[in-house]
Formats: structure tokens, sequence, C-alpha cells
């Protein structure tokens, strides 16, 4: 395979298509609608019902021996607000709280977690996402041995958080580098 097999539509799950994989995604946030470019070239695209709920998408999973598979799963456990079920968390309107400044009369282009959030409740959420990690990472482990043996996993994000770094809270619209750090794993289970 070269770059030019990507070429003009830059698409893993078109490629992989043309290859005999049957290509699936199932996406938690919203942002991610079956309406966005992303659904474009998948065989079978899903909005789950829930924003926390991998566990559903490893069940839902299928391997069948005759056709290759390759599943894209966006995650929406460690994202805020961080819930896996009804936790009693402080909850920011909007568009998770992101653009709760945008269009007013802010000084540094941002809002300060003094005015979001007390210092209590940004602790309580560190370690609520700290547990989703913790909860995510057992599905995965559920996920490995469901899959084949021969399956390639790439683990990553989208985006770093940001848990009082500079006085910031969250991932946007901030430049910031924690917004930028973000994990990487691929390969093979041993």
């Amino acid at each position: 395979m070269t770059f030019s097999d990507f070429l003009p539509e830059i698409s893993l799950p078109k490629v992989l298509s043309k290859l005999g994989y049957h290509t699936v995604a199932k996406v938690s946030m919203p942002v991610l609608n079956k309406y966005t470019l992303i659904s474009k070239h998948f065989d079978e695209y899903k909005l789950m019902s829930h924003h926390n709920d991998f566990a559903t998408m490893v069940e839902e999973m299928e391997f069948p021996e005759d056709e290759p598979q390759y599943y894209f799963l966006n995650l929406g456990e460690t994202h805020y607000p961080y819930m896996l079920s009804g936790d009693d968390l402080p909850h920011i309107s909007g568009v998770h709280g992101a653009l709760k400044s945008l269009g007013k009369d802010a000084t540094s282009g941002s809002q300060s977690i003094q005015a979001t959030f007390k210092p209590e409740q940004m602790k309580a959420l560190h370690q609520q996402q700290i547990r989703c990690v913790e909860y995510v990472d057992g599905l995965i482990g559920k996920l490995i041995e469901k899959a084949p043996k021969d399956t390639w996993y790439i683990v990553t994000s989208d985006h770093g958080e940001l848990f009082g770094e500079d006085g910031y809270f969250g991932h946007g619209p901030i430049m910031h580098e924690k917004c930028f750090e973000i994990p990487f794993v691929e390969g093979r289970p041993r």
C-alpha cells in the first residue's frame, strides 16, 4: 500500500473496504453523528445511545472468521463530564462548558477555574476522570480477550484535558500544551 491508495479521500475505512474489510464505527460523542464527514466510508456507523457506552460497544462487536473487521470506537467515558453513572459532580451547560464565556468581555480569552469550579470540585472531577480511565482500561482488556489473536490495536485520543494548569479547565477552545498531550499505543498484544 502507498499513500496514493488513500487519495483523494484520505480515508482508512475506504481503503480497508477495498481490501475486503467490513468497516464499523461506534461513536459516543454526538459531534461525530452520522451527518459528519467521518461517517462517510463506513459500512456501519452507529451513534451509541449513551455518552458512556464502551461496554455495549465491546458486547456488540463481532469477529466472523470469513471477513476481516475494522472497528473505529469513539468513547465518551473519559470526556467531560466523566460520568459512569449518575455521579453527583458539577456540570457546566453548553458545549461541555467550553463556550461558557464566548462572546463575553473576557480579558484572558477564557474562563478561570475560580469562576467555574471550587478547588474541591476540581479535585473531584480529576479523580472521577482517573476512575473513568481505569474503567475503560478494564474494558480494553475484555476487548482484547474477545478479538482474534492477530488483531492490531491503536489506542489514542483527540485531545488532552486541563485540571487547573495555568488557571484553565477542560480542553477548548484553549491552545495549551496539555490539550495536545495524548496517549498513543499501537500493536498486537503478546
